[in-house]
């Protein structure tokens, strides 16, 4: 016989995150019990390397409703996320990072704003403390999504959020492995509001996601919203293709009615450099599409489970 159905759940991705689990797990419990009704938190080990797995099993002993979810491997922090999405019961669930840069207690006015009846109450960052590269990074890719994406997602909206039971459902249908959790909440639609907060330090003050990293998951955006580079590569190939008319019609000209001598290597070898060039980035922009497309049509499962525990016979069927 199953629990009492949660009001909400939280779902929180770890990645070595071993002395951030003890003061995650506290700062939850403080945020959600001032929540009316009961609540769950998954947490999902994302491989780790560490004493994370050992360090969620002893929450959840001191407190079942902290449950706990291992995957095989590190399959990546959208994949964990989403590994989450699966197993939640409550009839709103949350989305957070585990390093407490996004902080729990903005989880009640998050509660507070979906019972106003918003379906999605997304968090907004005013600030973020990260170092001046990182901070232009975010910047230009907010500002590069936003202008060629199909979804609108505003700058400084990432995953903490909160959405609706209908939200969720939908969500869990996706099956696309270049995961961007935030463009995907973004497409579902449904009424959607967001709610500014300045970003807390990491906890331990020491970075998960690399910068390489952090430029795949803007590729998964850019590439999983957006058609453009596609058009991209038509528009500069049929440029390319119109100068190249154009300057063979005036070395053409210049021949047959003129007594000007076309010389120069120069000239020649730029234009193949260019030519060569264009035809290279054609090519890499459908070689990424055309990956992305092998990768979903392997039909892989999205992640592999090693264990899971607090979750009884009723939920994992």
């Amino acid at each position: 016989m199953s629990e009492e159905r949660p009001v909400v759940s939280v779902v929180v991705p770890l990645f070595n995150e071993e002395r951030v689990v003890p003061e995650l797990c506290r700062r939850l419990h403080a945020a959600l019990g001032g929540v009316a009704g009961t609540y769950e938190v998954i947490v999902v080990d994302d491989g780790s390397a560490d004493g994370t797995w050992a360090r969620a099993v002893e929450e959840h002993e001191r407190d079942p409703r902290i449950k706990v979810v291992g995957l095989s491997r590190t399959f990546g922090h959208q994949v964990a996320l989403s590994a989450g999405l699966d197993r939640v019961r409550g009839e709103m669930t949350v989305m957070m990072d585990g390093d407490l840069e996004d902080p729990p207690e903005l989880i009640p006015a998050m509660v507070e704003k979906a019972r106003e009846g918003w379906d999605v109450v997304y968090a907004v960052k005013r600030s973020r403390r990260d170092g001046l590269l990182r901070r232009a990074a975010f910047r230009a890719f907010h500002g590069l999504l936003r202008r060629v994406a199909d979804i609108d997602v505003r700058e400084g909206a990432g995953n903490f959020s909160l959405m609706s039971e209908r939200v969720v459902r939908v969500m869990c249908t996706m099956p696309e492995r270049a995961r961007y959790l935030s463009g995907l909440r973004a497409w579902v639609g449904y009424r959607q509001t967001a709610l500014e907060f300045d970003r807390d330090e990491r906890y331990d003050r020491r970075p998960r996601m690399s910068l390489a990293r952090l430029v795949e998951l803007a590729m998964d955006a850019v590439f999983g919203f957006s058609r453009l580079p596609l058009r991209f590569a038509l528009y500069t190939g049929t440029l390319v293709s119109l100068a190249s008319l154009v300057v063979g019609l005036w070395v053409l000209y210049e021949r047959l009615f003129t007594d000007n001598a076309i010389t120069g290597w120069a000239s020649t070898i730029v234009s193949i450099n260019f030519i060569g060039g264009t035809i290279l980035l054609t090519l890499g922009v459908i070689g990424e599409y055309v990956g992305r497309i092998y990768d979903e049509v392997k039909s892989r499962p999205l992640y592999v489970l090693r264990s899971e525990v607090g979750f009884d016979a009723d939920e994992k069927a």
